[in-house]
């Protein structure tokens, strides 16, 4: 038996109907880049505004506490690069 999708509705900012899709949530805590990978969420595919449902919410709040798993998880290299209005303007 397939699983029904959830009807995730309209999106609040353009009102164009949600996409269920697996996406990539990241958060800053403390200062540090976490990134949770396969979040189901609805996406908005035109102007990409994401949506959880609420148990799905409370799930990633529970996996963030969890400092064993965080410390266990692979890590990745991101670039930073900073912000220079000066150099747009040259």
């Amino acid at each position: 038996m397939k699983k029904k999708k959830y009807d995730y509705g309209k999106c609040d900012i353009c009102n164009t109907p949600l996409e269920e899709k697996q996406i990539k949530q990241d958060l800053w805590i403390k200062g540090k880049l976490i990134i949770i990978e396969d979040v189901p969420a609805g996406v908005c595919p035109q102007c990409g505004e994401k949506v959880v449902k609420a148990d799905v919410g409370l799930w990633m709040t529970k996996l963030i506490e969890d400092s064993d798993r965080i410390s266990k998880a692979p890590k990745i290299s991101v670039p930073a690069i900073k912000f220079d209005p000066e150099e747009l303007a040259a």
